[in-house]
């Protein structure tokens, strides 16, 4: 009887393990499925999209899930909205927790940094304050207000090395970073943000009949496979 022949498999290169990407709960019942378990950590991910979809109180909740006392979240705002309206409307929903603020979930306005200082003073200072506090979690919101001054007084060409400058120095602090910020269209190829970050969520408002739908698009996720498609979100 004569055995089956079987194609030779190619031996494995030397030291070829392949690295685990370890994830994040987001929080947010069903949005860990859809990204395929979790938020990769240590990413830098853009939540972008239209005013009024959800953008910032994502950014919290994620926030509220993952921050420690040891390794809190550090919710950086750029000539946004006052840290203290915001936490007033955020206290309005389930994830809030009023005990962690402070400790494990932690504000800083760079407002007056952004105004007064160049780039390499802003990056100072974010770099100071993740560092002081040891952040696990990043969120920068609004980054594009700052990409918007960067820009406007040195150009696209310095924009992108700020990002890369962050991202570099973000990823080596083993800190998963989110940056929030309004913008039209996620399929813009001539912004060098989405091309340079790992992740795009992408939230928008549908209108259906009667009714304002909101739906969260994974537009990008490097290193897992997240489910694709427009999903409904409340």
């Amino acid at each position: 009887m004569k055995k089956s022949l079987k194609p030779a498999r190619a031996p494995k290169a030397a030291g070829s393990v392949k690295v685990r990407i370890h994830q994040l709960p987001t929080g947010a019942r069903g949005l860990d499925e859809i990204l395929g378990g979790g938020i990769p950590e240590y990413s830098m991910s853009l939540i972008g999209g239209t005013p009024g979809c959800g953008k910032t109180t994502l950014a919290h909740q994620i926030a509220f899930a993952n921050g420690t006392n040891e390794r809190p979240a550090l919710y950086i705002t750029i000539l946004g909205e006052p840290v203290m309206k915001m936490l007033r409307y955020q206290q309005q929903f389930s994830f809030f927790d009023e005990a962690k603020l402070n400790g494990a979930v932690r504000f800083v306005n760079l407002s007056d940094v952004v105004q007064d200082r160049d780039l390499n003073g802003v990056l100072e200072e974010i770099v100071r304050q993740v560092t002081t506090a040891n952040a696990g979690i990043v969120v920068i919101d609004s980054f594009r207000t700052l990409a918007r001054k960067v820009s406007s007084l040195v150009g696209e060409a310095e924009l992108q090395l700020f990002i890369h400058r962050l991202s570099q120095f973000l990823t080596s602090s083993e800190v998963t970073t989110f940056l929030v910020g309004e913008y039209a269209d996620a399929g813009n190829p001539e912004n060098p943000l989405f091309t340079m970050v790992d992740g795009i969520f992408w939230l928008s408002q549908v209108t259906e009949r009667n009714s304002v739908v909101r739906k969260l698009q994974i537009v990008k996720l490097r290193g897992q496979a997240s489910v694709p498609g427009l999903h409904t979100v409340r």
